[in-house]
């Protein structure tokens, strides 16, 4: 994976030299000559067998080689923040007479220079050097592998633009599918071991071999409708090696109850007890995943209430020991046969096209032999075939390698991982690694992964694309060869998060260490330098690891939770920093850079677990080049200096508010500093505030493209607002959280006028222009809807409505909307007790979700009306009486969602016969919604 690093490197210089060519002056000579020497390497190392990788020799040399890049780039990072340090002390010494240029003054330039220059040239020579000793020592010159050599082998460029092509004719990523064959009887008999037997609570636990599934099984078995329909409560947590009994109470809490602010806070006894209240006099089911440790079950079992409810515990480990300790019910799960083993590797092969190849069947004997039965390695294998070219040549080349792999030790499932790993392109590797830096068992937020990935130099410019939208391609590749698996998608399709199995987490940790992309501090070896780590994963507190004053530190993820009133010294931060991911937990204060020009390189800012309201200093305004600043769902105050970020692209602090207010001083430093200056930004999440008044919003049409703002009991604001998001027809997607969408109070038509004129946003008149707008989700009073359909955006293809009150039935005006596929009716969206859906409505719509209507009775589906729908979900509708007879027809159905609504609607759809009958219950899934929650 050193190609990657050097890849990344050289973009860096091509940048550096370009952009700042005057900057550089007499070493722009001694910069190309590194560029192009690097170039020649990471084509060689590009290209060079996976057999090699392995040869000491030759990772040392690359090892040399890597640092030696390294070093380069710190040296240039270090001239950069030297410069930019002057270049602020210059323009403060200046601020009273800021019309004169602030900029490095010539003698400060000329020693800057000089010693970048002197570096250089000692790391050229050094470069030099290794190379002579590659040669000496009889290792091939990287000139022998030229781009557009006889060599035969595809550039990068040519097998990325084949791959992409390839990954866009194959359907959008799903959930890992819960191994659809082979499990059939494992299904049927863990699922007696939970419905049957004794009348008291009862462990049933899986155990077998990494690999095997045993998640799996357990997914199938818990959303099976019988399951479901038996225990009227169900949990589920993952459990990591680095458990904590606290925190799997917290997720057993959130699975079958609402927490307040302050349960969330209490320790782990009186958390334990608000669980037992949960669960007692319940049946319930309890999925722990992934235990290690006998301590686990000894640890939660007091918690859950032994009464005879035939309640059960489902535990899944890799350990007879621990399974037989929790007097468990076993299920040990076996490797599949030939045949299991072949129907699970075409089914993830996939495609029509291998699946109707000639010369499939000879490889038959050979693949079901290699992977031994083990589903991960057959899925793994599988997503790598699916990628090659259906020639015999290409698959004998894999499996040749394959041999290899699985000669380098007795492990065939590390052996067909590794092969897997060593087959990504160039590009995929880090990105796949940097995965590891998540904890065990986690879900990973796509979008979280995409913007990390861009922050930390891994995605490659292509064409006029946005890195995000390049980067979640990579995603998609990487799902497709399944080194990654699809934990949950969006209502779209798209992924919305992921999770990396165990034993490729394992893979990622350890092939990181190896390539030196990232270390986890506790697992650092006491002979590591301190300045060989680039990248620091740590569990522990800031204070107790030399790592964390590594002045050569890229990225910092702090995942430990800081204490309640210890403070977080941000300023204190090594000062190359791109990453900067931090826990804040019970932490009160918050401290950044404090002096112009430090922290400059940092990319990404995450502060994540804030327990109460934090407030962001001033100094925040300084670090120029960020790019992503998140809060989640956390409070958190920001200083009006933000708007001096010009490269941010991502402001996510959607609970958060902005201080606008500027005194006269700074506004005569500053200008007037406003939400129009970040000309970069693609994706905005505020609480509104003062920043809004002068429609500056309205200006940033170049490349917003998502829009979370919330208003609510801020009726000053609105109409300047609407007319700004009027302005903004790049829009992708926009949440508005408000009071009321029309001040009625303030128009001054009479009831026929209002009738005719109707719309949702005074000085919004109509979304006709928004053509890029498809997903629109509104918080707040909206009287009555819009009759005219080109009142709403022409491609809008997701529509949430939440606390809308609306009296009058929505469906007969929504169903005209043409390209409407999602839609979401959530709590207090509609109040009355009737809802019609109209023959010819609905056309394309695929998704409905009606969660918390609380008062609706009667709902009429018209034969004709949405064709098309695959998922409905009836969610807290506990007044409505009959299950529409128009959803009997519809043939495209393929999941449904029934939950706390009538008995005497369940007892319809259970016990009511026919063909179309049946089909409805075919299709009934188990997932629980989260109990029905206000949230803004």
């Amino acid at each position: 994976m050193a190609e990657s690093s050097i890849s990344f490197f050289v973009e860096k210089l091509y940048d550096l030299v370009s952009q700042q060519a005057s900057l550089y002056g007499a070493i722009e000579g001694q910069v190309r000559l590194l560029r192009n020497e690097l170039e020649w390497i990471r084509q060689f190392l590009e290209h060079a067998d996976a057999e090699r990788r392995y040869d000491k020799m030759f990772k040392l040399w690359v090892n040399q080689i890597r640092d030696a890049a390294y070093d380069a780039e710190d040296a240039i990072d270090e001239f950069i923040s030297k410069v930019e340090r002057k270049r602020q002390q210059r323009f403060n010494n200046l601020k009273f007479l800021n019309f004169l240029p602030a900029c490095v003054v010539l003698p400060d330039k000329l020693r800057l220079v000089n010693e970048l220059n002197g570096r250089i040239s000692e790391i050229n020579f050094t470069l030099e050097k290794i190379l002579i000793n590659k040669r000496r020592y009889g290792m091939e010159d990287p000139r022998a592998y030229e781009p557009g050599s006889s060599s035969g082998i595809a550039t990068t460029s040519e097998r990325y633009s084949n791959q992409m092509v390839a990954r866009k004719e194959k359907r959008l990523p799903t959930v890992e599918e819960t191994n659809v064959v082979g499990m059939k009887n494992d299904v049927e008999a863990v699922k007696g071991k939970l419905l049957g037997g004794a009348m008291e609570r009862v462990v049933v636990a899986i155990w077998g071999m990494g690999g095997l599934g045993k998640t799996t099984l357990a997914k199938k078995v818990s959303n099976d409708s019988d399951v479901q329909h038996h225990f009227s409560c169900r949990a589920w947590v993952y459990v990591s090696q680095e458990y904590n009994i606290r925190a799997l109470l917290l997720g057993i809490a959130n699975c079958v109850t609402t927490l307040t602010d302050e349960q969330k806070r209490k320790n782990e006894n009186e958390l334990g007890e608000e669980v037992y209240k949960c669960l007692q006099g319940k049946r319930y089911l309890i999925v722990l995943d992934g235990i290690w440790n006998t301590d686990v079950w000894r640890g939660l079992r007091s918690y859950f209430p032994a009464e005879s409810k035939k309640s059960r515990v489902l535990i899944t480990t890799r350990r007879e020991d621990i399974a037989v300790d929790a007097h468990s019910d076993c299920y040990k799960l076996q490797l599949l046969g030939e045949k299991e083993s072949w129907e699970l590797f075409l089914h993830k092969v996939g495609s029509a096209a291998v699946l109707t190849w000639p010369g499939l069947e000879e490889f038959k004997k050979e693949i079901v032999a290699k992977c031994k039965g083990l589903p991960l390695t057959i899925v793994v294998l599988g997503g790598l075939l699916s990628l090659k070219d259906l020639t015999r040549d290409s698959w004998l080349k894999v499996l040749k390698s394959m041999d290899w792999h699985l000669s380098q030790g007795p492990d065939s499932c590390l052996g067909i991982l590794g092969l897997s790993y060593n087959d990504l392109p160039s590009y995929l590797k880090p990105c796949f690694l940097y995965c590891g830096v998540f904890p065990e068992d986690s879900e990973i937020k796509a979008s979280k992964l995409i913007r990390l990935w861009v922050a930390e130099g891994f995605v490659q410019k292509r064409g006029k694309e946005t890195l995000e939208d390049i980067a979640e391609d990579y995603l998609y590749e990487l799902i497709q060869r399944s080194m990654i698996q699809v934990a949950d998608t969006r209502d779209d399709g798209r992924v919305k998060s992921c999770r990396l199995h165990d034993l490729l987490r394992d893979l990622a940790i350890s092939e990181a260490k190896e390539e030196k992309l990232f270390e986890v501090d506790e697992n650092i070896d006491v002979d590591v330098l301190p300045t060989s780590v680039r990248r620091l994963i740590s569990n522990v507190n800031q204070t107790n690891s030399p790592h964390l004053q590594n002045s050569k530190l890229r990225s910092l993820i702090l995942n430990r939770s800081i204490d309640e009133g210890d403070e977080v010294c941000l300023h204190k931060c090594p000062k190359l920093l791109r990453v900067l991911h931090v826990d804040l937990g019970l932490c009160r204060r918050l401290k950044l850079p404090g002096k112009d020009g430090e922290l400059i390189h940092l990319k990404y800012l995450c502060l994540t677990g804030i327990k109460w309201s934090t407030e962001l200093p001033p100094s925040i305004g300084g670090l120029v080049n960020l790019q992503t600043l998140d809060s989640g769902d956390y409070y958190i105050r920001i200083p009006h200096t933000i708007w001096k970020l010009q490269q941010m692209r991502h402001l996510n602090c959607f609970k958060g508010g902005i201080s606008s207010r500027q005194s006269m001083r700074e506004r005569w430093v500053d200008g007037h500093l406003g939400v129009h200056q970040m000309t970069n930004l693609q994706t905005l999440s505020l609480r509104g505030g003062d920043w809004l008044k002068d429609n500056n919003l309205g200006k940033l049409t170049h490349h917003l493209k998502q829009l979370k703002l919330n208003v609510k009991n801020q009726p000053n604001l609105k109409e300047g607002l609407f007319r700004s998001i009027a302005q903004l027809t790049g829009l992708q997607k926009l949440k508005l959280v408000t009071d009321k969408f029309i001040d009625w109070g303030g128009l001054s038509t009479s009831n026929a006028e209002v009738e005719s004129t109707t719309i949702l946003f005074p000085g919004l008149e109509s979304f006709s222009h928004h053509k890029c707008l498809y997903k629109l989700h509104l918080v707040g009073t909206i009287p009555k809807l819009p009759v005219e359909t080109t009142l709403y955006p022409p491609n809008l293809m997701q529509l949430k409505l939440l606390m809308t009150e609306m009296e009058e039935d929505p469906m007969p005006i929504l169903g005209w909307l043409p390209n409407l596929r999602i839609l979401s009716l959530l709590p207090s969206s509609y109040v009355g007790t009737e809802m019609n859906c109209p023959h010819g409505g609905f056309l394309r719509l695929e998704f409905l979700q009606m969660q918390g209507m609380w008062g609706l009775k009667d709902w009429s589906v018209e034969e004709g009306a949405i064709p098309n729908l695959k998922t409905l979900k009836i969610e807290y509708c506990g007044k409505m009486r009959k299950f529409p007879d128009g959803l009997l027809q519809l043939k495209k159905l393929q999941r449904l969602n029934l939950y706390e609504v009538s008995q005497e609607l369940m007892s319809e759809v259970l016990g009511t016969e026919g063909e179309d009958w049946n089909r409805i219950r075919h299709v009934i899934t188990s997932q629980v919604p989260p109990p029905p929650r206000i949230r803004y």
